[in-house]
């Protein structure tokens, strides 16, 4: 960040247009412009916005696609747990299925075996901004006519190429499914502290949406404009009087998941210089060559087919005889900041404990080999655009140290 973020956050203080207003108008449209989509809308973080594109499938008005209590969604349990936490909430039923290495991202090859008459979307990550294969889970979906919710939060500016009408078409994570959802949180591709987006081309989707994220209202008028429709007073709903007033109409039970206008205000600021954030690819690249030779000891990341990802960390995963914990202790001692890939197994950690006591509430389809195997033995390193050349090769040189 430099100057043009403090002026637009001290600008909108100065405003004290306290929560969303223009400047939450202009990152909409921003944002939905870089991504090539119709709708956006901000939310105040990246959970928010999976809450807000669960939630938004479960209206009344999607009629017999809607997700429903009991119905199911495939998913995987090596990720973060928020990608899940909406629809356990809510009373669906998340299946876990199998993730690859050195991908890491959902084994397409479960999907089918993970399918019952109850399944209604499939809701995973792209992993560290690496894409999981889009062609295959998006045929999927398609074939079965399932909902599909892109949680891009990791992976702001990765491309991937589709097929399409036997052409190749290359488009942005987040817009190839029916929702995506992204984070701004500082560790991420951009940030406004707080923050995070849900875009979708789908105008229904999109009024619920809205709906859902501003109380569950039914009027689509913004904070400090009334009467854009001219039939505030004049329309039927449900049992209510007649003319009651459509500003509190509400039509779902919705939450206030907005942002504030200082928040969006860094966040526009912030979008205008996004391209260049994606130059993470360069650190990733580098460190990747520098540990090249390392595979005796090590898994190295590979890069989803058909994808150009904006990495958001180095994955690796020790092989047998390499003890993690050991590797990572000592990475960190030389000043060199480590994360497991999030949960790594969700469904073994506390917040489980009662539904695998009570053997309900969500279903394990074959193994999750792969996700224990990560839950013991991966860990990732940041790619931060400001990292140095010189940062990179000390993190490699580190690295090699610690399975020497």
């Amino acid at each position: 960040y430099d100057h043009d973020e403090m002026v637009n956050l001290v600008d909108s203080a100065l405003e004290f247009w306290l929560t969303s207003g223009r400047y939450t108008d202009e990152f909409e449209k921003k944002l939905a412009g870089y991504l090539g989509v119709k709708y956006c809308s901000l939310v105040n973080s990246g959970s928010s916005a999976n809450l807000l594109a669960f939630m938004t499938l479960t209206s009344p008005l999607l009629g017999e696609r809607r997700i429903k209590r009991g119905d199911e969604i495939i998913t995987v349990a090596c990720g973060f747990p928020t990608t899940v936490a909406p629809a356990i909430q809510y009373g669906a039923v998340p299946v876990f299925v199998d993730v690859t290495i050195p991908q890491y991202n959902i084994d397409v090859t479960m999907l089918e075996a993970a399918r019952s008459e109850k399944t209604k979307a499939v809701m995973i990550a792209h992993t560290l901004g690496n894409p999981f294969n889009l062609r295959a889970v998006k045929a999927f979906c398609d074939k079965y006519d399932l909902w599909l919710v892109e949680d891009n939060c990791d992976a702001l500016g990765t491309q991937y190429t589709m097929e399409e009408d036997g052409s190749e078409v290359t488009r942005f994570t987040g817009t190839i499914g029916d929702i995506g959802t992204s984070s701004f949180y500082p560790p991420h591709h951009m940030t406004m502290g707080e923050g995070g987006a849900v875009y979708t081309d789908n105008g229904l989707l999109n009024r619920i949406m809205r709906s859902f994220r501003d109380w569950g209202r039914d009027c689509v008028c913004p904070s400090g404009r009334d009467n854009m429709c001219g039939h505030r007073f004049d329309r039927q709903y449900g049992e209510l009087p007649l003319g009651y007033d459509h500003k509190y109409v509400y039509s779902h039970l919705g939450y206030n998941l907005k942002a504030t206008d200082m928040q969006a205000a860094i966040g526009c600021a912030q979008l205008d210089k996004f391209p260049s954030f994606v130059e993470r690819r360069h650190n990733f690249d580098r460190l990747k060559a520098a540990l090249a030779g390392t595979e005796d000891k090590l898994i190295l990341p590979e890069a989803c087919e058909h994808a150009r990802p904006s990495w958001f960390g180095f994955l690796i995963t020790c092989k047998e005889g390499t003890d993690r914990n050991q590797v990572v202790q000592h990475i960190e001692k030389m000043g060199v900041q480590t994360r497991m890939l999030f949960a790594g197994n969700l469904v073994k950690h506390p917040c489980f404990d009662e539904m695998r006591k009570n053997g309900e509430g969500f279903r394990v389809v074959g193994s999750l080999e792969h996700t224990d195997r990560i839950l013991k033995d991966t860990f990732w390193v940041g790619v931060y655009p400001g990292m140095t050349d010189e940062m990179i090769d000390y993190m490699a040189k580190t690295i090699r140290e610690a399975i020497a």
